[in-house]
């Protein structure tokens, strides 16, 4: 009897102090009641309880913790339905309130995020619950961290994984998509060609210009040459009307040859003629050059007598 007590009181001794010497890890704070009702809160480290007369309530976890939320159906604003899963991102900033504010801490906070989740895409159209996934996630967040601050709770982030519309929608929105790329290629293309054409009729424009200023220039050209060639004729037809008045018979012989060679040279030019026959008056002709070579003989000469009077 005598050794069994003793083990007895070895096994109690051991219990004891394993009552009173408590050893919380870094990264958890532990909840101490007396007779089951909260006293304080140990941090990490070791720490000394009267045992039976205190005890420890709740072990929490004060680290960043992470946790998946489950796809679930969401109706949107134009009643289309989509599955939508997230994750969540928390800390315990207060043991005692996380411990005793709220019952299943992680079921209550999973609750909160899928419900405002619901309402959030709840209020958007596809298009938006689509393409505002930043601005659900700032909503969401902003209601769950102020629903969850009684309970101790700081929620740091909400991040939606995945928002996937029917196999159905997802076809009509691809077919839509390319009609839309079409559309803009198709514009594209339009505004190509439209300033191709300008383009090309400004081309245009400008040589049209260009030629007619040429012809403009061209046709100044050719009146000058025509008012020069004019002038000499002035000149000449003076010189002789001197030569006639003056009683040179020669003079007149240089009308007559020159409309004979010009009447001459336009038969010759004929397309439809094949062989001229000179007439017998060409002596006529070479006689009356030889009179112009006299009567511009005749010229030079009372040109040089006037200018030796001078």
């Amino acid at each position: 009897m005598g050794p069994f007590l003793a083990l007895i009181i070895l096994f109690a001794g051991v219990v004891l102090l394993f009552k009173t010497v408590r050893m919380v890890p870094q990264g958890y704070e532990w909840t101490v009641e007396r007779f089951g009702r909260y006293t304080h809160t140990m941090g990490p480290g070791l720490h000394f309880l009267m045992p039976v007369v205190y005890g420890v309530g709740r072990k929490i976890n004060m680290m960043e913790q992470v946790m998946d939320v489950p796809s679930q159906d969401v109706i949107t604003k134009d009643n289309a339905v989509v599955k939508v899963d997230g994750v969540v991102y928390f800390q315990v900033l207060d043991a005692a309130k996380a411990a005793y504010e709220v019952a299943q801490l992680e079921i209550a906070i999973l609750n909160l995020v899928m419900t405002n989740i619901r309402t959030a895409i709840g209020s958007m159209d596809l298009d938006e619950s689509l393409s505002k996934r930043d601005e659900i996630n700032t909503k969401v967040l902003h209601a769950v961290d102020e629903a969850t601050h009684p309970w101790g709770i700081k929620v740091n982030r909400i991040e939606l994984k995945d928002i996937q519309p029917p196999r159905d929608l997802v076809d009509s929105m691809a077919r839509q998509m390319k009609a839309e790329r079409e559309k803009r290629a198709n514009i594209l293309e339009a505004e190509g060609l439209r300033q191709a054409q300008i383009l090309r009729a400004e081309g245009e424009k400008q040589s049209a210009i260009l030629s007619a200023e040429g012809q403009r220039e061209a046709a100044f050209r050719e009146a000058e040459a025509r008012e020069r060639l004019a002038e000499a004729e002035a000149k000449a037809t003076e010189m002789v009307s001197n030569a006639i008045s003056s009683g040179n018979v020669q003079a007149i012989n240089y009308f007559i040859a020159q409309k004979y060679i010009e009447a001459f040279k336009s038969l010759a030019e004929a397309p439809n003629q094949k062989f001229v026959m000179m007439p017998m008056e060409s002596s006529g002709i070479i006689g009356s050059i030889a009179g112009i070579a006299d009567l511009a003989k005749e010229a030079l000469e009372q040109k040089t007598i006037q200018k030796t009077k001078g």
